[in-house]
Parts: structure tokens; sequence; C-alpha cells
């Protein structure tokens, strides 16, 4: 079973020496079980063998590799899925690419893309830019925490938040009822990456388990 609750999305950090698989290595050692690999600059052939040596590393600590924009990637290089932008090709497509058994990941801004990423097979969604990021040039105005709870009143597939998200504000997502979170550079630009990661890993379930007992409390007021 998909454990969508902490996805760490690689990059290249130059100025520490780090690039996507010493990033993909270190947070698997933390305890992440989905990594995404995205890289818009990379030549096609590059792509395909930093994806082939990341799914070797994924599956080696049994996690799942998603590659960003890029179902042939995927597709060739054996990797679990590929995550789908606005502006990529169309759901239906990339699952007549990968099967129907890949896992297809969609962005949606709000609650009817939401809605239209489930009726056309998709399995998974995030939302965001939640807070503020310099991690992404695209990444827009921050949304803030409310439309995750009307995306997450809309949709039944899981939703995963993404953008800004720190050890900071990561608790506040999960409360709001986000299933999981994607990070780029709370882990890549991490002075220690495994503990990092693996402190996302604990505060997610803490959050959790506040969320669990909640609705406990509200199931039986």
């Amino acid at each position: 079973m998909l454990d969508f609750s902490l996805c760490a999305i690689t990059r290249r950090v130059e100025r520490l020496s780090r690039g996507h698989l010493e990033v993909a290595r270190a947070a698997l050692q933390g305890g992440v079980r989905m990594i995404q690999f995205r890289d818009k600059s990379l030549l096609d052939r590059e792509l395909y063998e930093v994806a082939r040596e990341m799914k070797r590393l994924a599956h080696e600590s049994r996690a799942a590799l998603i590659v960003n924009d890029r179902p042939d990637i995927a597709l060739a290089t054996g990797a679990d899925g590929v995550h789908l932008g606005q502006e990529d090709v169309p759901i239906e497509a990339a699952r007549r690419i990968l099967g129907g058994e890949a896992v297809i990941g969609a962005s949606v801004a709000d609650p009817s893309q939401a809605r239209e990423a489930e009726e056309q097979g998709a399995s998974y969604v995030s939302v965001g830019s939640v807070f503020a990021t310099t991690s992404k040039a695209d990444a827009g105005e921050p949304i803030g925490i409310a439309p995750i709870i009307e995306i997450k009143r809309a949709t039944r597939l899981p939703v995963i938040a993404i953008g800004g998200i720190s050890l900071d504000n990561v608790v506040s997502v999960i409360r709001a009822g986000a299933d999981g979170v994607a990070v780029i550079s709370a882990v890549a630009e991490a002075e220690d990456m495994v503990v990092a990661a693996s402190e996302f890993r604990r505060l997610i379930a803490e959050a959790r388990r506040w969320a669990g007992g909640q609705e406990q409390s509200d199931d039986t007021a």
C-alpha cells in the first residue's frame, strides 16, 4: 500500500554539492516512502539515467518513485508512476501509457479540478503552493490552508499539500485534513537531510494521532 504521508521531491543543490541521488538516498534513509524526481533542465538521456538509478534506490527501500511530467521516462525506467500538472499530458493519456496499476498524481488548484482529476483516473491530487516558496518559480501566490479543507471534501483521493511546507508548519497542514505533504528544500537543503526527513515523519505521525482523536471525539459528542 502506498504511503502518501511524506513525499520528498528531489532537486540539485549546487552550493551543498548535492544531486538528485544524494537527496533521494538521504530521504529514504530518513524514512520517506515516496520520492518524486523533478528536473526540467536535464536532457532526456540524463533524465532516464537518473530516474533509472533512483528507481533502484527507491525499490530497495520499498518506496515508490514518481517521475514529474514525463510518462515516457516513467515507463522506460520502471518507475511507479508520474505526477502531472494542469499543462501536462491528460491523465487518461498517461494512464494509457503506463497502465492501470500506475500511480498518477495531479496538481489541482480548486475542488472542481480535484473532482475532474478523480473522474479521469488520478491516484492522488496535490494542492499548493500552500505557503510561500522559492523552490518552484511557477508556484504562484500562496493559497493557505483553507483550500485543503475544500478539496478534501470534494474528492475521495488522497490530498497532498505542497509549497513552503516546513517542520514549523507541517502539523497545521495535516490537522487541516491533508493526507500528506510534499517537500523540496525542507529536506534537500537541510543541514542533515536524514534527520530532517525523520523529523517530518515524526511530526506527521503525531498530527495524525491528534486528528484521529479529534474525529473520535466528534463522533462521541
